[in-house]
């Protein structure tokens, strides 16, 4: 597996879920199946550079096209409603295996008190 640059130290990769190259920028996305800290989560990457964002893809309040849920903070990239059941699949499966309740505290301001 190539390297990726700029993840959290605790955070290992465990294999890629999904992979594609951008339209608009030409880019190479990729969502990880990451063990960040004591679960597994999906983890977002540009050009092997690690982007923050949630453990899980979240439904877009707005689905465009075909993207109906997202990734991601800057940017946000847009997933299909495939690739998003896809990556919950592997995500909650290998949790699930491991007996882990997956944490998910992205966005909540009550954690950053």
């Amino acid at each position: 597996m190539s390297e990726f640059i700029d993840m959290p130290e605790e955070m290992e990769i465990q294999e890629v879920i999904v992979e594609r190259v951008l339209q608009s920028t030409g880019a190479l996305l990729e969502i990880c199946l990451v063990k960040n800290g004591p679960q597994y989560e999906a983890a977002l990457f540009f050009d092997k550079k690690y982007k923050p964002g949630p453990p899980l893809p979240r439904p877009l309040e707005a689905p465009s096209g075909q993207s109906t849920h997202w990734m991601g903070v800057r940017p946000k990239v847009g997933l299909t409603q495939e690739e998003a059941e896809k990556i919950a699949y592997e995500v909650n499966g290998v949790n699930a295996l491991h007996r882990i309740q997956i944490k998910d505290n992205w966005g909540n301001l009550l954690d950053c008190v």
